[in-house]
């Protein structure tokens, strides 16, 4: 199989396409029914290790996740690096208590240190509790730089994720010892603050790499159309991260993407159809 194109943040190297684990977690942004669906399916740790070989066969071998309580998610990370030999670089997203109290930090640090104890070589804080830092007036993230330097005492690369696509610019214009950001970005604008050009503008003129999630928004547009939109798009350094129900997808998802790289069409079978025999559906690329 072919290795997937790579970056580099903070000195390790990373491939362009990462990991999403929402699909594996339950985190469907459908309903519970969708939700209940992917928990039932990966209620094991063989089948996470089955998803996640199937990204290692391409090297895509970085997954991002909180992995703090979530036991069968890194049994199934152990699981695949075992019947592999190869190592996944764990991008932890941890949420973490920001109230301004010296309890509240113990517990900050504590959490980060298990996610540094579970193999972590990522710290970038949940958006829902880094955002809480923000200050639109001033332009700053207050008390931001205590977190950041609790994550590389532990021996971390810090970063953040920001949903809030106003943190990357106020990280930047502030010199926040950050090396990467989290954004969400796709073609339909699905869950941004503000619109599609804008984060675009924001991505490309960041200081470091961007990884960007959420490429097919969430199911509602088709792997060719999110995942080739987002790489289309994006910078050299950049990254897309990406989820997959089923071993078979994330094949599918690999394809689509090195297409897109390589500005070429996906060598994909055609979708099923009533009449598949039409013109429009038999014709080969």
């Amino acid at each position: 199989m072919p290795s997937f194109p790579r970056t580099v943040v903070g000195g390790v190297s990373l491939p362009r396409m990462l990991i999403g684990s929402n699909w594996i977690l339950g985190y469907s942004h459908t309903g519970s029914a969708a939700d209940n669906m992917i928990r039932k399916r990966y209620d094991n740790s063989s089948a996470v290790a089955d998803l996640l070989e199937a990204y290692l066969e391409y090297d895509v071998d970085a997954l991002m996740a909180p992995f703090t309580g979530n036991p069968i998610l890194i049994e199934g990370v152990r699981r695949a690096e075992d019947h592999t030999g190869k190592k996944i670089i764990l991008i932890d997203t941890p949420i973490l208590d920001m109230s301004d109290t010296e309890a509240a930090r113990k517990s900050a640090e504590s959490i980060i240190e298990q996610g540094r104890k579970l193999g972590a070589s990522f710290c970038l804080i949940h958006h829902s509790s880094c955002e809480q830092l923000v200050s639109k007036l001033r332009g700053t993230m207050d008390r931001l730089p205590d977190y950041l330097d609790m994550i590389r005492q532990h021996g971390l690369i810090p970063g953040l994720s920001a949903h809030m696509p106003e943190i990357i610019v106020y990280c930047d214009a502030n010199g926040y010892d950050v090396e990467t950001y989290i954004q969400i970005y796709n073609c339909m604008g699905f869950l941004m603050q503000v619109e599609i050009e804008g984060v675009h503008r924001i991505i490309h003129n960041a200081k470091k790499p961007v990884m960007t999630i959420k490429p097919m928004a969430a199911g509602r547009v088709s792997p060719f159309v999110g995942i080739t939109f987002s790489f289309a798009t994006l910078r050299p350094c950049d990254m897309v991260t990406v989820g997959a129900y089923t071993p078979a997808e994330a094949h599918e998802d690999v394809e689509i993407a090195l297409a897109a790289i390589e500005r070429r069409a996906p060598n994909l079978e055609g979708r099923d159809s009533p009449n598949a025999n039409t013109a429009a559906l038999s014709a080969k690329p």
